[in-house]
């Protein structure tokens, strides 16, 4: 399974929410550049130091970074997959502990539970958060990728997806994802940059 790690955490900003935005790149040969549907697959990874935890998206949704959560929610005691849940007074004492070091961001209880409702999962059950596809086309010269334009961020992505130009050469690229408080645009596909090399 792959994983976001600290470095990739660190490129994703909130400031990359222009969902229309492209970044291309140069082809100086001939020929006619068509556009291309792009296809998005994959891209719900979670670090290995979250257990599956998609804490970039609740992070997000809560407007802190990801270190916060994981430092509030390293004072609580979460029953196992298969405990059938914690009892009330481990609820309780999670909320506690968790509004204790949320609180001062102004987070608040009802927010904390709509936010953590929202990305409450199992996974060994095939189930996963709601998520929303992105979408784009690719400006394709002579075979070659040159540059990929977002039409639709779409929403959910917790590590960046993988990117594929149907019947265009190989390349590869950089995904930059973007988050927010609103669910709309949480772990949205901001922009895509193809690696100078792919245009050889």
């Amino acid at each position: 399974m792959k994983s976001i790690g600290p470095r990739s955490i660190g490129a994703l900003s909130v400031a990359f929410f222009l969902l229309g935005a492209a970044v291309t790149g140069r082809c100086d040969t001939p020929g006619p550049v068509t556009r291309v549907p792009v296809v998005f697959s994959e891209g719900h990874d979670t670090n290995p130091v979250d257990r599956g935890r998609p804490v970039v998206l609740v992070a997000g949704a809560l407007g802190v970074a990801p270190e916060v959560f994981r430092e509030a929610f390293s004072h609580v005691h979460p029953a196992g997959p298969d405990s059938g849940g914690p009892t009330g007074d481990e609820a309780r004492q999670n909320k506690r502990a968790l509004m204790s070091a949320l609180g001062k961001f102004g987070i608040t209880n009802d927010r904390l539970d709509t936010v953590s409702n929202r990305y409450r999962y199992v996974r060994s059950h095939g189930e996963l958060w709601p998520v929303k596809p992105a979408a784009g086309v690719a400006l394709v010269k002579n075979g070659v990728v040159t540059g990929i334009e977002i039409t639709e961020g779409g929403f959910g992505y917790s590590s960046p997806p993988t990117v594929t130009v149907p019947n265009a050469k190989p390349f590869t690229c950089e995904v930059k994802l973007g988050f927010a408080k609103a669910f709309e645009h949480n772990g949205a596909v901001a922009g895509v940059t193809i690696t100078p090399a792919s245009l050889q």
